[in-house]
């Protein structure tokens, strides 16, 4: 277990969203307000490293033919908690978030870890590959929803920083999304492939 490796790959050279491409929907859909992309972030990491645990310990008992029910029933398990938890203890961002928490269930992130790591790995990588994986969607979310809150809303965590004649009101917007993701995806790629 090489846990660098682990996390350069979690945050850089397989970032979930600026080099594997998934997530993309929720990204897009959630990342207009800090907060959102905050409890996004923090949900996706909780839910990706506890499956990833769960898979990893019980990998070797299920059999290869129902691996993916298997994923989704444990994954639905650990989405309902957090749902329930966000809904108890963070009303305001569960309502925001709305469905696209119930919807991490089938979350190519999330499915995509436990097929091509926890499945094949160990708790204890496993349980790191999670966190880093995790961390590498946070950061994007977050890198989003700054740029997406502030140029667009004039706003940071519901604070007005720009006056409200100058932001780019389309930043807010679904296709601002497409824009500062591309954006995003362009930086990544131009620095993964510097000499």
């Amino acid at each position: 277990m090489n846990l660098g490796k682990q996390l350069k790959e979690g945050l850089l050279t397989q970032n979930p969203v600026l080099v594997q491409m998934l997530g993309l929907c929720s990204t897009m859909a959630i990342t207009t307000s800090i907060m959102n992309g905050l409890g996004m972030g923090v949900s996706v990491l909780i839910i990706l490293t506890a499956a990833n645990v769960v898979i990893s310990a019980i990998r070797k008992i299920v059999p290869d033919k129902i691996r993916i029910a298997m994923f989704i029933v444990v994954i639905a398990g650990f989405v309902t908690c957090v749902d329930l938890l966000l809904q108890a203890f963070v009303p305001a961002i569960a309502e925001s978030l709305g469905v696209f928490i119930p919807l991490i269930v089938v979350n190519c992130i999330i499915l995509g870890r436990a097929e091509a790591f926890s499945y094949k790995n160990g708790v204890g990588a496993s349980f790191f590959d999670g966190i880093f994986q995790g961390l590498g969607y946070t950061l994007v979310l977050l890198a989003m929803c700054f740029i997406r809150e502030l140029l667009g809303a004039g706003t940071l965590a519901g604070f007005r920083i720009i006056p409200e004649q100058f932001p780019i009101g389309i930043l807010t917007l679904p296709v601002g999304g497409f824009l500062v993701l591309g954006a995003l995806i362009a930086l990544m790629q131009w620095a993964l492939n510097r000499p």
